[in-house]
C-alpha cells in the first residue's frame, strides 16, 4: 500500500514511522521532552524489521533526543538509505553533548547549520523532506525561509520541504508560496479530525503527515487498566497540549471513546491500533500516519495495518456516527 508525498511525486509506504520516542531522554531543566529510556539496539532491530515489512518512510527531527534519534536512524538504515524516504525537522536548538533542550531559532543561518548537523548524524548527503518544526511561527517569518529552502533543493541537499503546524492558515500560506513545499505535518487521529488542513492538503497537492495518529498511545487500548507512563515520559508532564493523558495516566473522558471504537475496529479483524490507522487512510488520499515505536512488536502491529488497508465506507460511517459530537464541536 503506497502513497505519494504531495506534489513531489515521491512514493512512500502509506505508513511511516515516527522516530521521536527512539531519541530517548531529552530535557530542558525540569521539563521532559522525550519518552523515557530506550534500548538503541532494539530501536535498530525495529527499524530493520520495518524495512522487511515494506515501510519506507521515516520521520524524525534534529531535536529528538538532542540528535540521538537521527543518529540511531542513520545507523539502522545503513546501506539501505537510498531505498527509503527520510523526513527531519529544524527549528529547536539543543546541546548534543549534554542532551539538553534549548530554545527556538528561526534564523536562516540556523536552518542551514541545523541541516548540516542532521546530514552528519543520519550519515547521508541529502534529506528527502525538510520540515519547519516551529508550528506557531508568524507566517511572514516562515515565508522568508522559502527562498533558502529552494536553494537547498537546487543544491541537492534536500528534495522537498514542509511545515509541521496545526494551524490551517499557516499551512495554506506555506503550501501556496513554496514550489517544492510538498507536505504539512499536523496532529491528527480518529479522535481529532482536522478538516481544514485536510482540505488544504487535498487542494494544494500536499502530503498530510499525521503525527499523533494513535493519540500518543491512547488508541492502542493498553492504558485502559489505569497504568501510568514513566516520570521521564513526556506524557507525564502537565503541558497544555497533552489532552489525552493526565498525571501520566490516560484521561478517563477519552477512555470511553476508545472502548466505543473497539467494536467497530474489531469487526474488520483489526486491533484498535490498526483500526485507528485505517480510519486515517479512509479519511483522505493525502494522509500518511507516522505512529511512534519503541520496539519490534509495535512496528509489526503497526505495519500489519497495511494488509487491512483503509476502513470500508460502512465502517468509516459507523465511526463518524459514534464520534459525531466531536465532529461538530
Amino acid at each position: 500500500m503506497k502513497r505519494v508525498l504531495g506534489r513531489s511525486g515521491i512514493e512512500v509506504s502509506a505508513l511511516g514511522l515516527g522516530c521521536w520516542a527512539i531519541g530517548g531522554p531529552y530535557a530542558g531543566g525540569a521539563n521532559q521532552y522525550g519518552w523515557g529510556h530506550v534500548d538503541d539496539a532494539e530501536s535498530i532491530r525495529a527499524i530493520r524489521r520495518a524495512l522487511d515489512l515494506g515501510v519506507t518512510f521515516f520521520d524524525t527531527a534534529s531535536s529528538y533526543g538532542a540528535g540521538h534519534s537521527e543518529t540511531v536512524l542513520g545507523q539502522a538504515l545503513g546501506g539501505d538509505r537510498d531505498q527509503v524516504v527520510i523526513a527531519t525537522k529544524w527549528g529547536w536548538t539543543f546541546d548534543e553533548a549534554t542532551r539538553e533542550a534549548g530554545g527556538a531559532d528561526s534564523s536562516i543561518a540556523y536552518l542551514r547549520s541545523c541541516l548540516e548537523g542532521s546530514l552528519r548524524r543520519l550519515g547521508t548527503d541529502y534529506v528527502d523532506l525538510y520540515q519547519l518544526h516551529l508550528g506557531d511561527l508568524p507566517v511572514t517569518e516562515a515565508l522568508e525561509m522559502i527562498e533558502p529552502l529552494e536553494d537547498l533543493v537546487a543544491a541537492g541537499k534536500i528534495r522537498a520541504y514542509g511545515w509541521s503546524t496545526d494551524d490551517p492558515q499557516r499551512a495554506e500560506a506555506f503550501a501556496a508560496a513554496g514550489t517544492h513545499c510538498t507536505a504539512i505535518q499536523y496532529d491528527m487521529s480518529v479522535l481529532a479530525d482536522r478538516p481544514r488542513i485536510v482540505a488544504c492538503c487535498e487542494q494544494a497537492e500536499q502530503a498530510g503527515v499525521n503525527r499523533g495518529p494513535l493519540a500518543m498511545g491512547l488508541l492502542s487500548g493498553k492504558y485502559a487498566d489505569g497504568r501510568k507512563v514513566a516520570a521521564d515520559d513526556v506524557r507525564s508532564q502537565g503541558y497544555e497540549w497533552l489532552t489525552y493523558f493526565h498525571d501520566g495516566a490516560a484521561a478517563p473522558r477519552w477512555q470511553a471513546r476508545v472502548e466505543a471504537l473497539r467494536e467497530v475496529f474489531a469487526a474488520g479483524g483489526r486491533t484498535p491500533t490498526q483500526g485507528a490507522l485505517a480510519w486515517l487512510w479512509a479519511r483522505s488520499q493525502t494522509t500518511i500516519p507516522i505512529p511512534g515505536f519503541r520496539d519490534t512488536a509495535q512496528v509489526e502491529q503497526n505495519a500489519a495495518a497495511l494488509t487491512f488497508g483503509p476502513l470500508s465506507a460502512r465502517e468509516f460511517a459507523e465511526v463518524e456516527d459514534l464520534l459525531s459530537d466531536l465532529r461538530t464541536s
